[in-house]
């Protein structure tokens, strides 16, 4: 895969380098030296001790499940608007697109609004700690289900008419959010703004192994839909010449590109532009190749994430910054550079 290795090892280097980063700064200082004392220790690897019980305390109880939830999140969140990409031949294709995002927040936000209302705090004595991550996972599998159900006709899926009912299905849920939203109390109208701004905020050792299996799933196999992407971008019909399931295709990726996402904006919120700059910056910096840009979104996503939560908790402290802000401001000139990088190469050429 020409140095396809190569680039990879360096974005996971990149990425461990965030991670460190990341468990080391903050309110309670914490050295390389100690952070690999800590970590010695707790693997029953060194009885030396040469860090405090606050700086284990907190590497081991906030940092690092922080830490693993924002890898965890960033790169799903790249990796699905990677493959999202590659399937509709679209370079604005995104999770969101399909309704993945939006049925997620409307979900969440009926959970906020109407669990007390309604259900008299049923759901929340069912499910507990992960009522409302439920909620949104629920939310966002049902409204890709509505928008693929539409899509379908005489057994194929359209490509047009999927985005079509995206953008509509898309509408809906933002209109009856909307609604929600107007009747909320101010109690659950800043629970729903905390939530669609996005924050790791949440994150615990309880989180981290709640989205495990969803984000793993959706990590370790969309990465073996490269080389059929690859055929797809050449065009539907010439991909089935060359033996690819162009259906069957578009019902794998989709499906578990919502199971990757839906669990990770149930815990984290509405984060944005992960999922879209991504892909872009592989592609303008190496190659095209989905064998090189898939795996290395989960890769770049998932230490962007990480870099973007350190600073989001850390700028504005003892306050912390919603991430999904962050991401936007960061993302939102990154895009627009893309889009004019993009649009002189073609002028160019």
């Amino acid at each position: 895969m020409k140095n396809y290795g190569f680039i990879l090892v360096v974005l996971t280097l990149i990425l461990i380098a965030a991670s460190a980063l990341s468990v080391c700064i903050g309110a309670v200082e914490i050295s390389v030296s100690e952070l690999w004392s800590i970590m010695l220790y707790r693997m029953g690897l060194s009885s030396d001790i040469h860090f405090s019980s606050q700086q284990e305390a907190v590497l081991v109880n906030i940092r690092l499940p922080r830490v693993l939830l924002g890898a965890l999140v960033g790169g799903t969140l790249a990796i699905a608007g990677a493959v999202m990409q590659g399937l509709f031949r679209n370079p604005l294709a995104e999770p969101g697109l399909i309704g993945i995002s939006s049925g997620a927040s409307l979900f969440a936000v009926m959970m906020i609004v109407l669990e007390n209302r309604i259900f008299n705090h049923v759901l929340t004595a069912l499910f507990g700690y992960y009522a409302l991550s439920i909620a949104a996972f629920a939310g966002a599998c049902i409204t890709t289900f509505i928008v693929y159900r539409l899509a379908v006709g005489k057994g194929k899926a359209d490509i047009t008419t999927l985005l079509l009912a995206g953008i509509a299905i898309n509408a809906l849920a933002g209109s009856f959010t909307g609604m929600l939203t107007f009747i909320s109390t101010d109690q659950e109208l800043r629970d729903i703004t905390f939530w669609n701004l996005g924050s790791l905020g949440g994150a615990s050792w309880k989180t981290v192994t709640g989205i495990l299996p969803f984000t793993l799933i959706s990590l370790c196999t969309l990465p073996f839909f490269s080389k059929a992407l690859n055929a797809l971008a050449l065009g539907e019909s010439q991909a089935g010449h060359m033996g690819i399931q162009v259906n069957l295709l578009k019902k794998l990726v989709i499906v578990l590109a919502t199971l990757g996402v839906g669990a990770s904006v149930a815990v984290s919120g509405m984060i944005s532009f992960v999922g879209l700059v991504t892909p872009h910056i592989l592609r303008m910096a190496f190659s095209a190749d989905h064998r090189l840009v898939i795996p290395g979104s989960a890769l770049l996503g998932a230490a962007v994430l990480v870099l973007a939560d350190l600073i989001a908790r850390t700028i504005v402290a003892p306050a912390e910054l919603p991430i999904g802000i962050l991401t936007a401001l960061i993302g939102t000139p990154v895009f627009i550079y893309i889009i004019m990088a993009e649009r002189k190469r073609r002028v160019v050429n």
